[in-house]
């Protein structure tokens, strides 16, 4: 089952995400206590908020782009449970991305992940999510790529840090800016 995510549910995002960045699935840096990763969590926070994320682009200009954002916790659940995974989408011109997802480490390989997925792709954001980008760092990288695969997304694009899914059903100009896109290192903002 999942809920959108709001600000109370901060502390369990915050956890997971350190959790998959000490894993390799996020930005490493975001397992540290560093002023960029107090800078994403406090912009995280206001996210959870106002439904907006401030993003820096590559050229260092600032904008605000819609992150819906959903928490996941299994059917059998009681009222005191926390969330056991998450999920938020990043807008972008013609869509959304699948931006980060996970699920604590203690609640894989039972199907949690699986299940997850297949509610958040099912939100209006999820059916309108036509990019996601795994790490190939992560632990988890080849076990997403199945289960996106399940949902009709296939590898695009590959660098030496992330491999880019598109869905099938994604428009074909996306799918020809994402082949031929330049590769340009990446900020946490």
């Amino acid at each position: 089952m999942i809920a959108p995510a709001h600000a109370g549910h901060l502390a369990t995002l915050r956890a997971l995400i350190r959790e998959g960045a000490a894993e390799g699935s996020f930005d490493r840096e975001l397992a540290q206590d560093s002023e960029e990763t107090k800078l994403f969590f406090a912009n995280l926070r206001q996210a959870l908020v106002t439904g907006y994320f401030v993003i820096e682009d590559a050229r260092g200009v600032l904008s605000r782009r819609a992150v819906p954002g959903y928490v996941y916790w299994p059917d059998d659940r009681n009222e005191l449970s926390q969330p056991v995974g998450f999920g938020l989408f990043r807008q972008f011109e013609s869509g959304y991305e699948l931006w980060l997802t996970g699920v604590y480490s203690t609640w894989r390989r039972s199907g949690h992940g699986r299940s997850m997925l297949a509610a958040l792709l099912a939100t209006p954001a999820g059916r309108l999510a036509w990019v996601v980008r795994v790490s190939q760092g992560s632990h988890s990288g080849d076990a997403m790529g199945r289960l996106l695969a399940d949902h009709g997304f296939a590898p695009v694009r590959e660098t030496a840090s992330t491999r880019w899914f598109l869905r099938h059903d994604a428009p074909d100009e996306l799918r020809d800016r994402l082949q031929r896109a330049q590769v340009i290192a990446r900020t946490m903002h």
